[in-house]
């Protein structure tokens, strides 16, 4: 086995002990004192000599055989040595009395595991006092006596001592390695940190090592200790633990805390770790001294309290708590304590509150009951009273809150409604819309339920018109007759009305014409100053939109004294590049509002966003006007100085006038462009000018100039038209019908090879490409019976039909291009549709490339199914017209017939219903 943590292999260690006797060969008569020495007397003899590993500690003891005294004070020399008994390691004297025939007991803790090295131990005496029989000197040593613990390692194995040793944090440890055989390069660390290493042999035989950590928490001493009654029957103690020091790994539990009461001598254990309750006695006991010990398996920690009971009393919250409400601003309030009679005085704090605000704070002595009466309250608010107590004599802590809840009753409202109006004319009568402000709380005393509106003529008093506008609206509309009135507006809650707002209409109202003055604004708004006009004002308005852009423009108003003439008025609705219009109303001793001036102004101007839109009118060959008049220039974002207008002709030359003309005048929103060409075109543009900025830049708008003489076109015109008009309508058979004639067919004739080398001349075809008779198209019976009918044929030429090499009937009409639907137009208009180009080619094309198809024209009474063909052949009868046939390019050939396209039900269909 070899201790340390060396990398060589130490040489095995043991120990051999050979106790020495000495023999002595004495007198049988001869006493031990006399022999032996007075030392001799009262030296200790060990009893026994035991290890406690877990606690790394030795226990003593011993025994005084020849002590001859009831009790003897006496100091016992302790001596400690370590791996030898030259080696001293620790000296103690221990003083204890000793009485005959007792076994004195003592332990030693070791900061070395017992497991790593031997030690051995000693003791002698001495009589401690004076007033003991003398003692001249200690007595004599023991005999050593080995204190060892036998541990066998392992080959191949290490051991570390202590095991499961528990520490306090901060606390240091010194511990051991010990290995077997065949191990080497053993090194130790402690959370990737190597740990200090020393040897405890200095011979270097035995080299084992130990090293030092910290481990976890500490027990703290209990804080805030206290203790209190409410009912003098118990105690209720508490304290702050502090940290637990519990470990669930090493199975130590929590710290533990036991209170001892010296005068009474209790001691009990907690089974909480902040808080005991005490059973007082019927003993009357008046002071307790209480200790409070913390303990777990390390150490204690204990504090002390020391008190007279009636000190110590914490008073139940107050009961019975009641408020009553007399009026609408007085609330009295009871309450009732425990008390110990009537020599037990109490004083009482009370505290009333609204929204968490405390308004009001009183203290009041008290025997058994307690009231106290709250004046200067709000009506119609929520308030919250409480109440808390302690013993007026000895203070010692508040008792907990006793509170209540209460609201007051309402009351009649106390503050004239703030009234404005704005009037206007309208089809001869005065549409006034009256606003008011809502009432302030403090002011309502109540729930406003509506607003009371009397309406008195002044030119007929005994005329009254009553209104009632129910809550929460802020304003209504009346329409009124041109006179003098007297309005009266009061608020209304359940309780009663408030006091009256009286305004004046004069039969002008509305009609006042001033002066209308421009101010600059700044972002925090506009500050206003008017002149008094007349010197017994009773005060001022100052009126304005809070959007002023909006229809609804959210009427404003700041009434003012007589002795002010000027104001600030600010508001988080003012924008940038918006016109707020202020009226100034001065208000006069019999409650008239006259207008006095009228400021207009913007906060920051900013350049327009919008050009005007431009009309053009009384256009001539040489001159046209140009007028915005639906420009509202108090709608935009600055003011308007004037406008700028931009004149270019088509090719980019600027007119003689000029390129551009200003008209400084911004109610001047007409412009007479005169000296022009006629049939031009010309380039417009009007955009106006403020101090910051013109408006945007747009694309120019065009105007074309007429020619001079079409005027005259028109006279001649106009009378023909009316001409032609007249004759048909008097000659109406002058009017074809063909509705009833089926529409024509295609007919596809299959191609009949002539000689390649032949040349047909221009409109000229082969004679052996024309066959001798056309396919007939069969025709239906009518309900009547059979009646047939003749077609006459002529051919248009298709070259489409006989490439393709099919024999077939085409239907129509022909609706692909435009050159098709040429082909149900007049024969005049269908060769101008196809060009004299487009014939010549035609006609240079030679025979091989150029296979013509014959298409003819029917006529046939329409009647039953058209989409069944008769089978026998119609008789020859006269019921169609003839028309004008065509060579037709192949290009523009119908699609081949599918079967589900019926030649007579779809050529022409429609046409000849026409």
């Amino acid at each position: 086995m070899v201790l340390g943590l060396m990398t060589v292999r130490p040489m095995a260690f043991s120990v051999v002990l050979h106790p020495v006797f000495l023999l002595a060969v004495l007198p049988l008569r001869a006493s031990p004192a006399a022999v032996l020495g007075e030392p001799f007397q009262w030296m200790p003899e060990i009893l026994n000599v035991t290890v406690q590993s877990k606690l790394q500690q030795v226990n003593l003891q011993w025994t005084v055989p020849n002590l001859t005294h009831q009790e003897l004070n006496m100091v016992f020399q302790i001596e400690i040595s370590r791996m030898n008994t030259s080696n001293i390691i620790w000296v103690e004297n221990y003083s204890t009395p000793v009485k005959w025939n007792q076994v004195v007991h003592w332990n030693w803790k070791s900061e070395i595991p017992l497991e790593c090295v031997a030690h051995f131990i000693r003791i002698r005496a001495v009589v401690d006092g004076a007033k003991d029989p003398p003692q001249r000197s200690w007595s004599s040593w023991t005999s050593w006596k080995e204190v060892s613990v036998q541990v066998s390692v392992e080959p191949n194995t290490l051991l570390i001592f202590p095991e499961d040793k528990l520490l306090e944090e901060g606390s240091n440890v010194t511990m051991c390695l010990m290995y077997g055989e065949y191990v080497y390069n053993v090194s130790c660390k402690l959370q990737e940190k190597p740990i200090h290493e020393e040897p405890l042999d200095s011979h270097g035989l035995i080299r084992p090592f130990i090293f030092s950590f910290v481990w976890t928490e500490i027990l703290e001493e209990p804080k805030n200790f206290s203790c209190e009654t409410q009912d003098f029957k118990t105690l209720k103690c508490s304290w702050e633990p502090g940290v637990d020091t519990a470990l669930a790994w090493h199975q130590q539990d929590s710290q533990n805390y036991s209170l001892y009461e010296s005068f009474s001598g209790r001691h009990e254990l907690s089974d909480h770790r902040n808080s005991h309750t005490w059973q007082i006695t019927e003993d009357s006991q008046e002071t307790y001294n209480f200790t409070l010990t913390a303990e777990n398996n390390l150490r204690k920690r204990s504090v002390n309290l020391i008190f007279n009971l009636t000190h110590r009393v914490h008073q139940k919250p107050p009961h019975d708590v009641t408020l009553e409400t007399p009026g609408a601003t007085e609330a009295n309030m009871t309450w009732k304590v425990d008390s110990r009679g009537d020599s037990y005085m109490l004083l009482c704090e009370l505290e009333l509150q609204h929204q968490r605000e405390v308004l009001h704070a009183h203290n009041v002595s008290v025997h058994v009951s307690g009231n106290y009466l709250f004046r200067d309250l709000e009506p119609d608010t929520e308030y919250k009273t409480r109440v808390r107590c302690a013993d007026a004599n000895h203070f010692w802590k508040w008792s907990d809150w006793a509170q209540k809840e209460f609201r007051t009753p309402e009351a009649a409202p106390s503050q004239a409604p703030d009234a404005w109006r704005h009037v206007r004319s309208e089809n001869g009568s005065h549409v006034v819309t009256l606003f008011w402000k809502p009432l302030l709380k403090s002011q309502a005393n109540g729930k406003i339920v509506f607003y009371n509106i009397v309406v008195e003529n002044q030119d007929r008093p005994t005329e009254s018109v009553h209104y009632s506008v129910g809550a929460p609206a802020l304003g209504t509309q009346l329409s009124l007759d041109p006179s003098s009135y007297k309005i009266h507006i009061t608020a209304n809650n359940s309780v009663g009305e408030s006091p009256e707002s009286v305004m004046i209409l004069s039969n002008n109202s509305g009609h006042e014409e001033v002066h209308e003055k421009r101010i600059k604004g700044t972002k925090d708004g506009f500050h206003i100053s008017w002149e008094p006009v007349s010197g017994d004002a009773l005060g001022y308005v100052v009126d304005w939109c809070a959007h002023s852009r909006d229809r609804h423009c959210d009427l404003q108003w700041k009434k003012l004294g007589p002795n002010t003439t000027s104001t600030t008025i600010t508001s988080d609705a003012f924008k940038p590049g918006v016109r707020y219009n202020f009226r100034i109303f001065e208000r006069s001793l019999q409650q008239d509002a006259q207008l006095i001036e009228k400021q207009t102004g913007y906060t920051q101007e900013l350049t327009p966003l919008e050009n005007p839109k431009v009309n053009v009118s009384n256009s001539t060959s040489n001159s046209f006007i140009l007028s915005w008049l639906d420009y509202a220039s108090d709608f935009q974002s600055a003011f308007v100085e004037g406008y700028r207008v931009y004149l270019k002709s088509k090719d980019m030359q600027c007119h003689p006038k000029g390129r551009r003309t200003s008209l400084p005048d911004p109610e001047k929103k007409t412009f007479t462009v005169e000296n022009l060409r006629p049939e031009s075109v010309y380039e417009y543009l009007v955009v106006p000018y403020t101090s910051v900025g013109l408006g945007p830049n747009e694309t120019f708008a065009q105007v074309a100039t007429p020619d001079e003489n079409s005027h005259r076109l028109l006279q001649i015109i106009l009378p023909m038209t009316l001409c032609v008009l007249l004759i048909i309508i008097k000659n109406p058979h002058l009017i074809m019908h063909v509705k009833d004639c089926i529409p024509d067919v295609l007919e596809v004739i299959n191609k009949v090879e002539g000689p390649k080398t032949q040349h047909i001349g221009p409109g000229k075809a082969h004679a052996e490409d024309i066959p001798s008779k056309p396919l007939s198209v069969p025709t239906e019976n009518c309900s009547s019976g059979p009646v047939p009918c003749v077609f006459f044929e002529n051919f248009t030429y298709d070259q489409s039909a006989f490439e393709a090499g099919s024999h077939g009937l085409i239907p129509g009409p022909l609706k692909d291009t435009p050159l098709q639907l040429g082909l149900l137009t007049p024969p005049d208009k269908l060769l101008n549709v196809l060009g004299k180009d487009y014939m010549k080619s035609l006609a240079e094309s030679p025979t091989e490339e150029t296979s013509l198809i014959y298409v003819s024209q029917l006529a046939s009474p329409m009647c039953g199914d058209k989409d069944n063909l008769a089978t026998n052949p119609p008789m020859p009868v006269h019921c169609s017209e003839y028309k004008m046939q065509m060579a037709l390019p192949g290009r523009l050939a119908s699609p081949s017939l599918s079967e589900n396209n019926n030649p007579t039900s779809r050529t022409l269909s429609g046409q000849g219903e026409q």
